[in-house]
């Protein structure tokens, strides 16, 4: 049995505008993750400025999303499929929300990091993860705008991959510590740059999570398996916990 629509025009043009809107803070975060990136390698803290002062303007947008599809629901009552796409939008612009912080967090340890030992290789391991994060978040938002299910669920299947270069960075991270006590510092700073890094995989995964729903009417059947294992590999929280 086919669901039920809304159809009126003025709702169908609301319904793109907050499409829209996803689409335009999905483009501001993916910028904030490549320029965060990139002004920790470089050690360009005025692009890491620009990644401060522009978290606002997503905070801002996301504010605007959450008040128009509040609104939709209160003065059209939407059902079914319709009523999917605008709960789905609050969603994702939260996750949004939620990864542009995370992305303003790695560009406030570049400044600090600026006048520290470089630790050999570091960022670049961080760039190549912060770039897959950046790829994952392009592809989740084209299986948005297609109502691409399957797309969707391969971006869930990439995170493990996300996980597994956390899981090297951190080793190397360890290693470079107990080589030289003069690392540990920068590797703390670092290893908190790779765990929010770590984190927008999850967010971006959850936005998967979300447009499987939007596209299919169900959610992923599977529970996603996480390859973070720093928290449950006794090697690995031993040192964390020292």
């Amino acid at each position: 049995m086919s669901e039920q629509r809304y159809n009126d025009p003025v709702f169908e043009r609301d319904l793109e505008a907050l499409q829209a809107r996803i689409m335009k803070m999905g483009g501001m975060v993916e910028r904030a993750i490549a320029d965060a990136a990139c002004s920790l390698e470089t050690r360009d803290e005025e692009l890491a400025e620009d990644v401060r002062l522009r978290d606002a303007a997503i905070d801002t947008l996301e504010e605007t999303i959450t008040d128009e599809a509040t609104q939709i629901i209160a003065l059209r009552a939407p059902v079914t499929s319709d009523l999917r796409l605008v709960l789905t939008a609050i969603r994702i612009s939260a996750s949004l929300d939620r990864i542009g912080d995370h992305a303003r967090n790695v560009a406030k340890r570049t400044p600090v990091l600026a006048d520290m030992t470089q630790v050999d290789g570091a960022t670049a391991a961080l760039r190549r993860m912060a770039r897959e994060v950046g790829a994952m978040l392009k592809d989740v938002l084209d299986a948005y705008i297609q109502r691409d299910a399957d797309l969707a669920r391969a971006v869930i299947d990439r995170d493990e991959d996300v996980d597994q270069m956390y899981n090297a960075i951190f080793r190397e991270f360890l290693t470079f510590m107990m080589e030289d006590p003069r690392n540990i510092t920068p590797c703390m700073h670092l290893h908190f740059i790779a765990k929010n890094t770590e984190r927008m995989g999850d967010l971006v995964t959850l936005i998967a999570e979300q447009v499987v729903y939007l596209a299919s009417g169900e959610w992923p059947g599977a529970q996603r398996r996480k390859a973070d294992r720093t928290a449950t590999d006794p090697a690995l929280s031993r040192h964390v916990q020292a």
